[in-house]
């Protein structure tokens, strides 16, 4: 499949998109309203395939690169659904416990592109885990839509007891120090949040577009965070001014960065919307926060 770019789609498209992918839209509704900026001969399903992720654009780290060591481990959630599997990478060569991240995906399970973004962790010297939701309906099915329908389908209560469990999970393996933090994407970056307000022990938290907790919640934070926001993304940009309040008010430690011009999903390197400038500026303000607050450097 050609590879399109945002600029390929209409505004109008991509917020139709954005509200199919995250429930507000059925298939049809989407097909309907996007029939109307159908230009060119490109139909409103063409569009939506294109839209689509393709794994096969994006592998920074090859599943079997010797540096690392990845497998899919099973962890228990006595809170949550009981049973869970994540995927958990490290660097084959460390000398001495590591600190540890916690990878949260988007409401589609744990798919390539998470787990691209675990191993990229544990080449820079950290052990990374990321559990995959949908464990207890069989874990990420390998199709988009099928990942969603069953996202949908899940309690969500149980679901984030299944992912605070899983930062504990992590937080005691024997090759990490102890010391962890969270970055996550969509979905994810809510969840980050929503672990600094659950966990007084997560030190550092770097949540992608996510949403944001109440300002009781706030108050809750002892994690610094770093918190990144798409340009064009009013759904989650919504809920900041309110955030950022009761962030100062309660004195939390942090950063926010809004990239121009950039998507939901700018970070994704398997859609459209993945927009490389925005990306590795702030992958590389990620790494250096982690680093400043799990490495001491």
């Amino acid at each position: 499949m050609e590879r399109k770019k945002v600029t390929d789609f209409p505004p109008e498209v991509l917020k139709l998109f954005d509200g199919y992918v995250h429930g507000s839209k059925t298939r049809r509704e989407f097909l309907d309203e996007a029939a109307k900026f159908a230009i060119g001969g490109v139909s409103a399903a063409a569009m939506l395939e294109s839209l689509q992720p393709n794994f096969s654009w994006a592998q920074e780290v090859k599943k079997d690169d010797a540096r690392i060591s990845a497998a899919y481990i099973d962890y228990d959630s006595p809170q949550g659904s009981g049973s869970m599997k994540g995927y958990y990478a490290k660097p084959v060569n460390a000398s001495a416990r590591l600190p540890g991240i916690l990878v949260i995906h988007e409401n589609r399970g744990l798919n390539p592109y998470i787990e691209d973004v675990t191993r990229r962790l544990a080449l820079l010297n950290y052990v990374a885990f990321a559990p995959d939701a949908l464990s207890p309906l069989g874990g990420y099915p390998g199709d988009e839509d099928k990942a969603r329908d069953l996202f949908a389908k899940q309690d969500g209560k149980k679901r984030i007891e299944d992912l605070v469990t899983a930062a504990s999970t992590l937080k005691s393996r024997a090759e990490c120090t102890g010391k962890i933090g969270a970055i996550g994407f969509c979905f994810g970056g809510g969840i980050v949040n929503l672990l600094a307000t659950r966990m007084p022990d997560l030190v550092a938290g770097v949540p992608y577009y996510g949403t944001q907790p109440t300002a009781d919640e706030t108050a809750k934070i002892k994690a610094a965070l770093l918190i990144h926001y798409a340009a064009n993304d009013d759904r989650v940009n919504a809920g900041w001014p309110a955030f950022e309040v009761a962030l100062k008010s309660h004195q939390v430690r942090y950063e926010m960065h809004r990239y121009d011009k950039t998507e939901h999903g700018f970070h994704n390197d398997t859609t459209p919307r993945y927009d490389e400038s925005a990306a590795k500026l702030s992958w590389s303000r990620s790494i250096a926060f982690f680093n400043k607050h799990l490495k001491d450097i």
